[in-house]
This record gives structure tokens, sequence and C-alpha cells, in this order.
């Protein structure tokens, strides 16, 4: 890369060139382009990530529009995931920009996890969430989750060891419509900016990843906070039935290919694990069995499952 493009955050004491290859030579998988993916990859791509891997369903409509800032009102009626990759590698020639257009359980997924650095989940229903975050846990992969709803939005970074996504957000909500909820663009795109700022510290060294603890904020009145988090021992990913030998793996493993390379077999596949039903709620109840005071549709509650995050885009 030329890396004139990164004079000013060169000068930065603590990052520097080191910092900086590290970013070059890193993969990140952002998992939703929307307003909230779209603004991360935006963001890690001017921070010079070496290659992106962007995976997202089905094709842009108009009301994507508000807030989807990759996006061309020419494209509309083409993949989303498409639009999004082109519009990165023409301002940002430099970056290897991959498309998917797929949802987060076909079966190319965990080879594109085990393959990435870091993971950013900008996914908008608890199927989806779960799914990635059990791949992240299993591959060792380091995960990054934002969400919105309206004007508030949630922000969780998950390293090997740390409690995970399911740690906090036991269970979804059969009553959330993941194609309904309010969406402001300038909320989407701050929590796309913090989630990308997070993998911007992961993987140059550079800083302190927000690990440990759940930030919450409501823009309505600029009112942020942040709850502790830690391990559910009930948790179905990562606790002590999850890390039993005999429990299957939910997925199979494929590496995905390099053009002109031919596939390999797959693994054979294992039985599925159940996996919540239903979409995604507005933002209540608790950082898990942290529990904390509200703040905006943050409700205080103590341990244990319950129904507390925002998300990103409708599909």
């Amino acid at each position: 890369m030329d890396m004139r493009r990164f004079e000013r955050q060169l000068t930065l004491s603590g990052f520097g060139l080191p910092g900086q290859e590290r970013l070059c030579e890193a993969t990140v998988l952002v998992a939703g382009v929307g307003g909230v993916g779209g603004a991360v990859a935006t963001y890690l791509a001017a921070a010079g990530v070496g290659r992106l891997v962007l995976v997202h369903p089905g094709a842009l409509e108009t009301p994507d529009l508000n807030r989807q800032t990759l996006m061309r009102p020419d494209r509309v009626g083409e993949p989303r995931v498409a639009c999004a990759a082109d519009t990165l590698r023409e301002h940002y020639p430099d970056v290897t920009v991959e498309a998917w257009d797929r949802d987060l359980f076909d079966p190319l997924l965990p080879g594109l996890v085990a393959g990435a650095d870091v993971v950013v989940d900008a996914r908008h229903n608890f199927p989806e969430r779960f799914r990635i975050n059990r791949m992240c846990l299993d591959l060792g992969v380091p995960l990054v989750f934002a969400a919105m709803n309206t004007t508030e939005a949630q922000l969780l970074t998950v390293l090997p060891g740390d409690p995970c996504l399911r740690c906090v957000f036991a269970d979804g909500d059969p009553e959330w419509d993941p194609l309904g909820f309010p969406v402001l663009g300038a909320v989407a795109g701050t929590v796309g900016c913090l989630a990308a700022m997070e993998v911007i510290k992961i993987v140059s060294r550079f800083g302190e990843p927000s690990t440990g603890k759940l930030l919450a904020f409501d823009l309505w009145d600029m009112d942020f906070r942040s709850f502790p988090v830690t391990h559910d021992p009930q948790c179905v990913d990562c606790g002590p039935i999850r890390r039993q030998p005999s429990r299957p793996q939910p997925y199979t493993v494929r590496r995905v290919p390099l053009p002109d390379v031919p596939d390999v077999p797959d693994v054979p596949d294992v039985p599925d694990v159940p996996e919540a039903s239903a979409g995604m709620p507005g933002l209540a109840d608790t950082a898990g069995a942290a529990g904390a005071a509200g703040v905006g549709g943050l409700a205080a509650a103590g341990a244990g499952p319950g129904v507390r995050c925002g998300h990103d885009d409708p599909l």
C-alpha cells in the first residue's frame, strides 16, 4: 500500500509503522454491510486493513439509502454486498475486497471466519448472531458485536476466553421484527465507527480493546454507559456443557479456495444444534450476569437470560 495515505495516523504515539503494517496484513470479515457494517467497512478500508471479506444477502432497496452510505441509487435491485464492494474498491484500490452474497448459515461461512483475524457482527437477528458467535468461539477468532435500534446502540468485543455474546444475550425474542424497527443513519454510523476502532485496536495492538464490558448508548440525550459482563456458567456456546468433547460441532468447516485452486473435500457434516428462534428486540434488560442500571432503553435487571439488543438494518 502507498503509506502516504496514512501519514496522519502514523504519527500516533504507540501506533507508528508497526501498527500500520499489522493493519495492512490483516483480514477482517464484516457480516452485514448495511448502515452499521457499511461504516465499519469504510473506516477499516480507510485505515489500511489489507483484506476485507464482506458477507451480506439480498438486493438493495430504496429505503436502504437513508443510512447505507456504500450504496448508490442507480444500483437498486442489485446485490447490496456487490455495490458495497465496488464502492470500497473505487475509493481504496489498495484494499482487497471480497463480496459474498450469502447469509451466515451458508456452508462456506466457517471457512471464511477461519481465515479472518477479526470478525465484525453487524447483522440484525439473533440466529445469525449466535451462529457467528459460535464459529468465532470454536475457531478462536476475535468478535466485535455492533447493534442499534432507533437512537440506541450497543457494542461488545469478545476476545478468546472472554464472556461471549450469548453470555450477555442469552435468548432471542419471537416478537422481534428484524425488518420493521426504526433506523436513523447517524446512529448506525456512530456504532459502526466505534466497532471499526475496536478492530483497529485488536489488529494493530494500539490502545485497549473494550473487553469485559458492554458499551450502551442513547444518542437521544448522548448518554453513554458501560456495564461489566461475566461468563454465564449455563451458556450453551462457551459454558461447561459446550466444552464437553461429546458435544458435536454444529457446522462443517470448509476451506474456501483461492482463485484457480481446486476445492477440497468437505469435512463430513455433523448434526446441527438447535438455534434460538426469533429475531431481535429493542434495547432492554440486562448485561448478562452482570446486571446494571438502566440507560435509555436499557432497563435495570439482574442475572439471567433476557432480551436486550438493538440491531442493524433490515435485510
